[in-house]
């Protein structure tokens, strides 16, 4: 009588990836999507209408403005998931784990900071003066007893999907919390988050820093020949 031979164990699931969170500038992507749209009607009309240098010239306009323009609008994003923080900003995306996340730092623009001294901004999540100034009278109208029917709202969790595919808290994030700005609610979810995972062993690592040649190169090459023709004349 032969013996089963032993099964061997069945492969574990790997762990899941959390999903990251999105955070980008709707403004900043309308904004780009109308520049864009804007530079190439014109560009492709000298090239078509366009005779003699006319035509080169509008060809190395649209090389060196189109990436330029898509680098500062479209492009900008943050990346925020439980091991780590990726900032993809126009000519670089940093990637921080949460363990080389020292703080997070709101004045002019956003930005995070590194042990090693070096800070990065956030390019797609802007300082609104003007976003601060409605949740600041927002916040006084509800300290006035007008914003009743607001904190109650957001004491029962509503939630919508914001731009980017993030999930945004509809007003405050409950009835003892002040109204914020939605730049400087992005801020706090990004704290509470670094609070969270900075000592998970998931969350170590080194800071690493790479150049987006898609939009250098193009820039480079464009803005150098634009140059050569202008001077040419």
């Amino acid at each position: 009588m032969t013996t089963p031979e032993p099964q061997s164990p069945s492969p574990q699931p790997s762990e899941p990836v959390s999903k990251d969170r999105v955070y980008r500038s709707p403004a900043g992507i309308a904004g780009g999507v109308l520049l864009l749209a804007l530079a190439l009607w014109l560009g492709i009309d000298a090239l078509v209408t366009g005779e003699g240098s006319t035509r080169w010239k509008a060809l190395a306009m649209l090389v060196f403005l189109v990436p330029l323009v898509a680098a500062y609008t479209v492009r900008p994003a943050v990346f925020a998931n439980e091991d780590r923080l990726r900032v993809r900003n126009p000519f670089r995306v940093i990637v921080l784990p949460w363990g080389q996340v020292e703080a997070f730092r709101s004045y002019y623009s956003n930005e995070v900071l590194v042990p090693s001294g070096d800070k990065y901004q956030l390019w797609s999540v802007p300082v609104s003066l003007r976003g601060r100034k409605k949740a600041a009278r927002q916040e006084d109208r509800r300290a006035a007893g007008g914003g009743k029917r607001g904190g109650l709202l957001s004491g029962m969790g509503t939630s919508q999907v914001g731009p980017g595919g993030y999930r945004a808290t509809a007003g405050t994030a409950g009835a003892d919390r002040p109204v914020r700005a939605q730049g400087d609610r992005i801020m706090d979810e990004l704290r509470d988050l670094r609070e969270a995972r900075k000592d998970a062993a998931a969350s170590q690592g080194e800071v690493t820093v790479r150049w987006a040649y898609e939009i250098v190169v193009p820039v480079v090459v464009g803005a150098v020949a634009l140059a050569v023709l202008l001077g040419v004349g």
